[in-house]
């Protein structure tokens, strides 16, 4: 039985608040900000507050990779913006998608997933799983109709990223929570370029939402973080399973990941406003091809965007003309913005998704998810809009 160390709110408030208000337990010295919990173990009272509490009679804290006041916190905070009941912090974003499944399935169980899916999830799909009997098949994430055929009687579980990783393409949301409720299966999503500030997909129907704490919850490119959330019953299992393989969030991760909350709202909003000013920079320029961004009026899912979330993210999604040799000259010439494989940092990230995050995908799987050659990916970050035009301006300018 996990610790419940928050503070209880009395009413709900808005997700900005809940972001900054909510808090564990104060201490007897009364501090503001909450405090560093750098423990592996917690003592007992006595031999029968021992004995109750492993009988999971008591809700308290045991040890650090059950729980930690400081993952305590983040997670009720995480649990608040998204409409969830209870939540699990992990050390990766890979450690929650993979102990969330691994929770869930069984050996000779099946899942339904969106073909645009992270390329380490897509390893998981195509090598760990099958090890263990579990199978998958995908749909295209513009095909919903793709994702009701291929549903059999072992599925378990309908999967989905949106917007998706790295072409930022939008899936309705609502429409798969009916499909799932239909065929009585988990809705699962990845909310990770979202964020449960601007999106929060148990609205629509999902079960559980994970997150990568690494990107823009984290923020400054600091730590690596994961976490699951949604129903008390379902987040008991993956609590359970994690509790014996010990994926556990480090606590000092945690509160880094807990402040860095506070200003989610502020920062996300910023990023947002920033990529939204890229994007339409991008589409006039002429050695783009194509831009992508939920926002922006092109996008093919944009009234979709407009409905499921607040404001369109922190990621662009473009082509530059001349295929490998046009993307080689782009990231040769970049000078300010970082050739990095992250994304959700204060600084502008571009990253080539074909040779770093999708580069175990076919070339044939990744054109199925709509990653060709030429695609680059940039996690727009905090400098002056100007200053990341210019620099890309000058990239694409160099470009045959």
């Amino acid at each position: 039985m996990k610790p419940k160390e928050h503070q209880v709110m009395k009413k709900r408030h808005q997700p900005e608040t809940e972001a900054i208000r909510t808090q564990i337990n104060r201490t007897e010295f009364l501090e503001h900000s909450a405090p560093l919990y750098l423990s592996s173990s917690f003592v007992f009272e006595d031999a029968e507050d021992m004995r109750a509490s492993f009988a999971e009679e008591k809700e308290r804290t045991i040890y650090s990779r059950y729980s930690n006041p400081n993952t305590s916190e983040w997670i009720e905070k995480v649990c608040k913006m998204e409409g969830a009941e209870d939540g699990f912090a992990f050390a990766s974003g890979m450690a929650a998608v993979f102990s969330t499944f691994a929770a869930l399935l069984n050996s000779g169980d099946h899942v339904v997933s969106s073909r645009s899916v992270f390329g380490s999830t897509h390893t998981l799909f195509t090598q760990v799983f099958p090890k263990w009997n579990i199978s998958h098949s995908y749909f295209r994430y513009d095909r919903l109709e793709e994702a009701e055929a291929l549903i059999r009687p072992e599925t378990r579980i309908l999967y989905a990223e949106s917007p998706t990783n790295p072409g930022v393409d939008v899936l309705d949301l609502e429409a798969l929570g009916q499909l799932a409720r239909k065929h009585n299966l988990l809705l699962v999503i990845d909310n990770c370029f979202a964020t449960p500030y601007l999106q929060q997909p148990i609205r629509f129907g999902a079960d559980l939402v994970i997150h990568s704490g690494t990107k823009l919850m984290d923020g400054q490119g600091r730590v690596l973080a994961g976490i699951t959330v949604g129903s008390r019953e379902l987040i008991d299992r993956v609590y359970r399973f994690s509790r014996i393989t010990g994926p556990a969030l480090s606590p000092f991760n945690a509160w880094l990941l807990s402040k860095s909350m506070e200003t989610l709202a502020v920062r996300v909003d910023r990023h947002c406003e920033n990529a939204l000013k890229i994007a339409e920079f991008l589409s006039s320029h002429p050695k783009v091809n194509w831009v992508k961004y939920p926002f922006l009026k092109t996008h093919p899912q944009y009234e979709l965007a407009k409905k499921q979330m607040k404001a369109g993210g922190c990621v662009v999604a473009f082509e530059v003309q001349g295929g490998v040799d046009g993307g080689r000259t782009f990231f040769d010439q970049i000078e300010l913005l970082s050739l990095s494989a992250n994304l959700g940092d204060t600084r502008s990230i571009v990253t080539h998704p074909a040779s770093t995050t999708h580069s175990k995908l076919s070339p044939e799987d990744r054109l199925e998810s709509g990653i060709t050659d030429g695609m680059v990916r940039i996690s727009v970050g905090l400098e002056h809009p100007d200053d990341i035009c210019a620099d890309l301006g000058q990239a694409l300018d160099a470009v045959k």
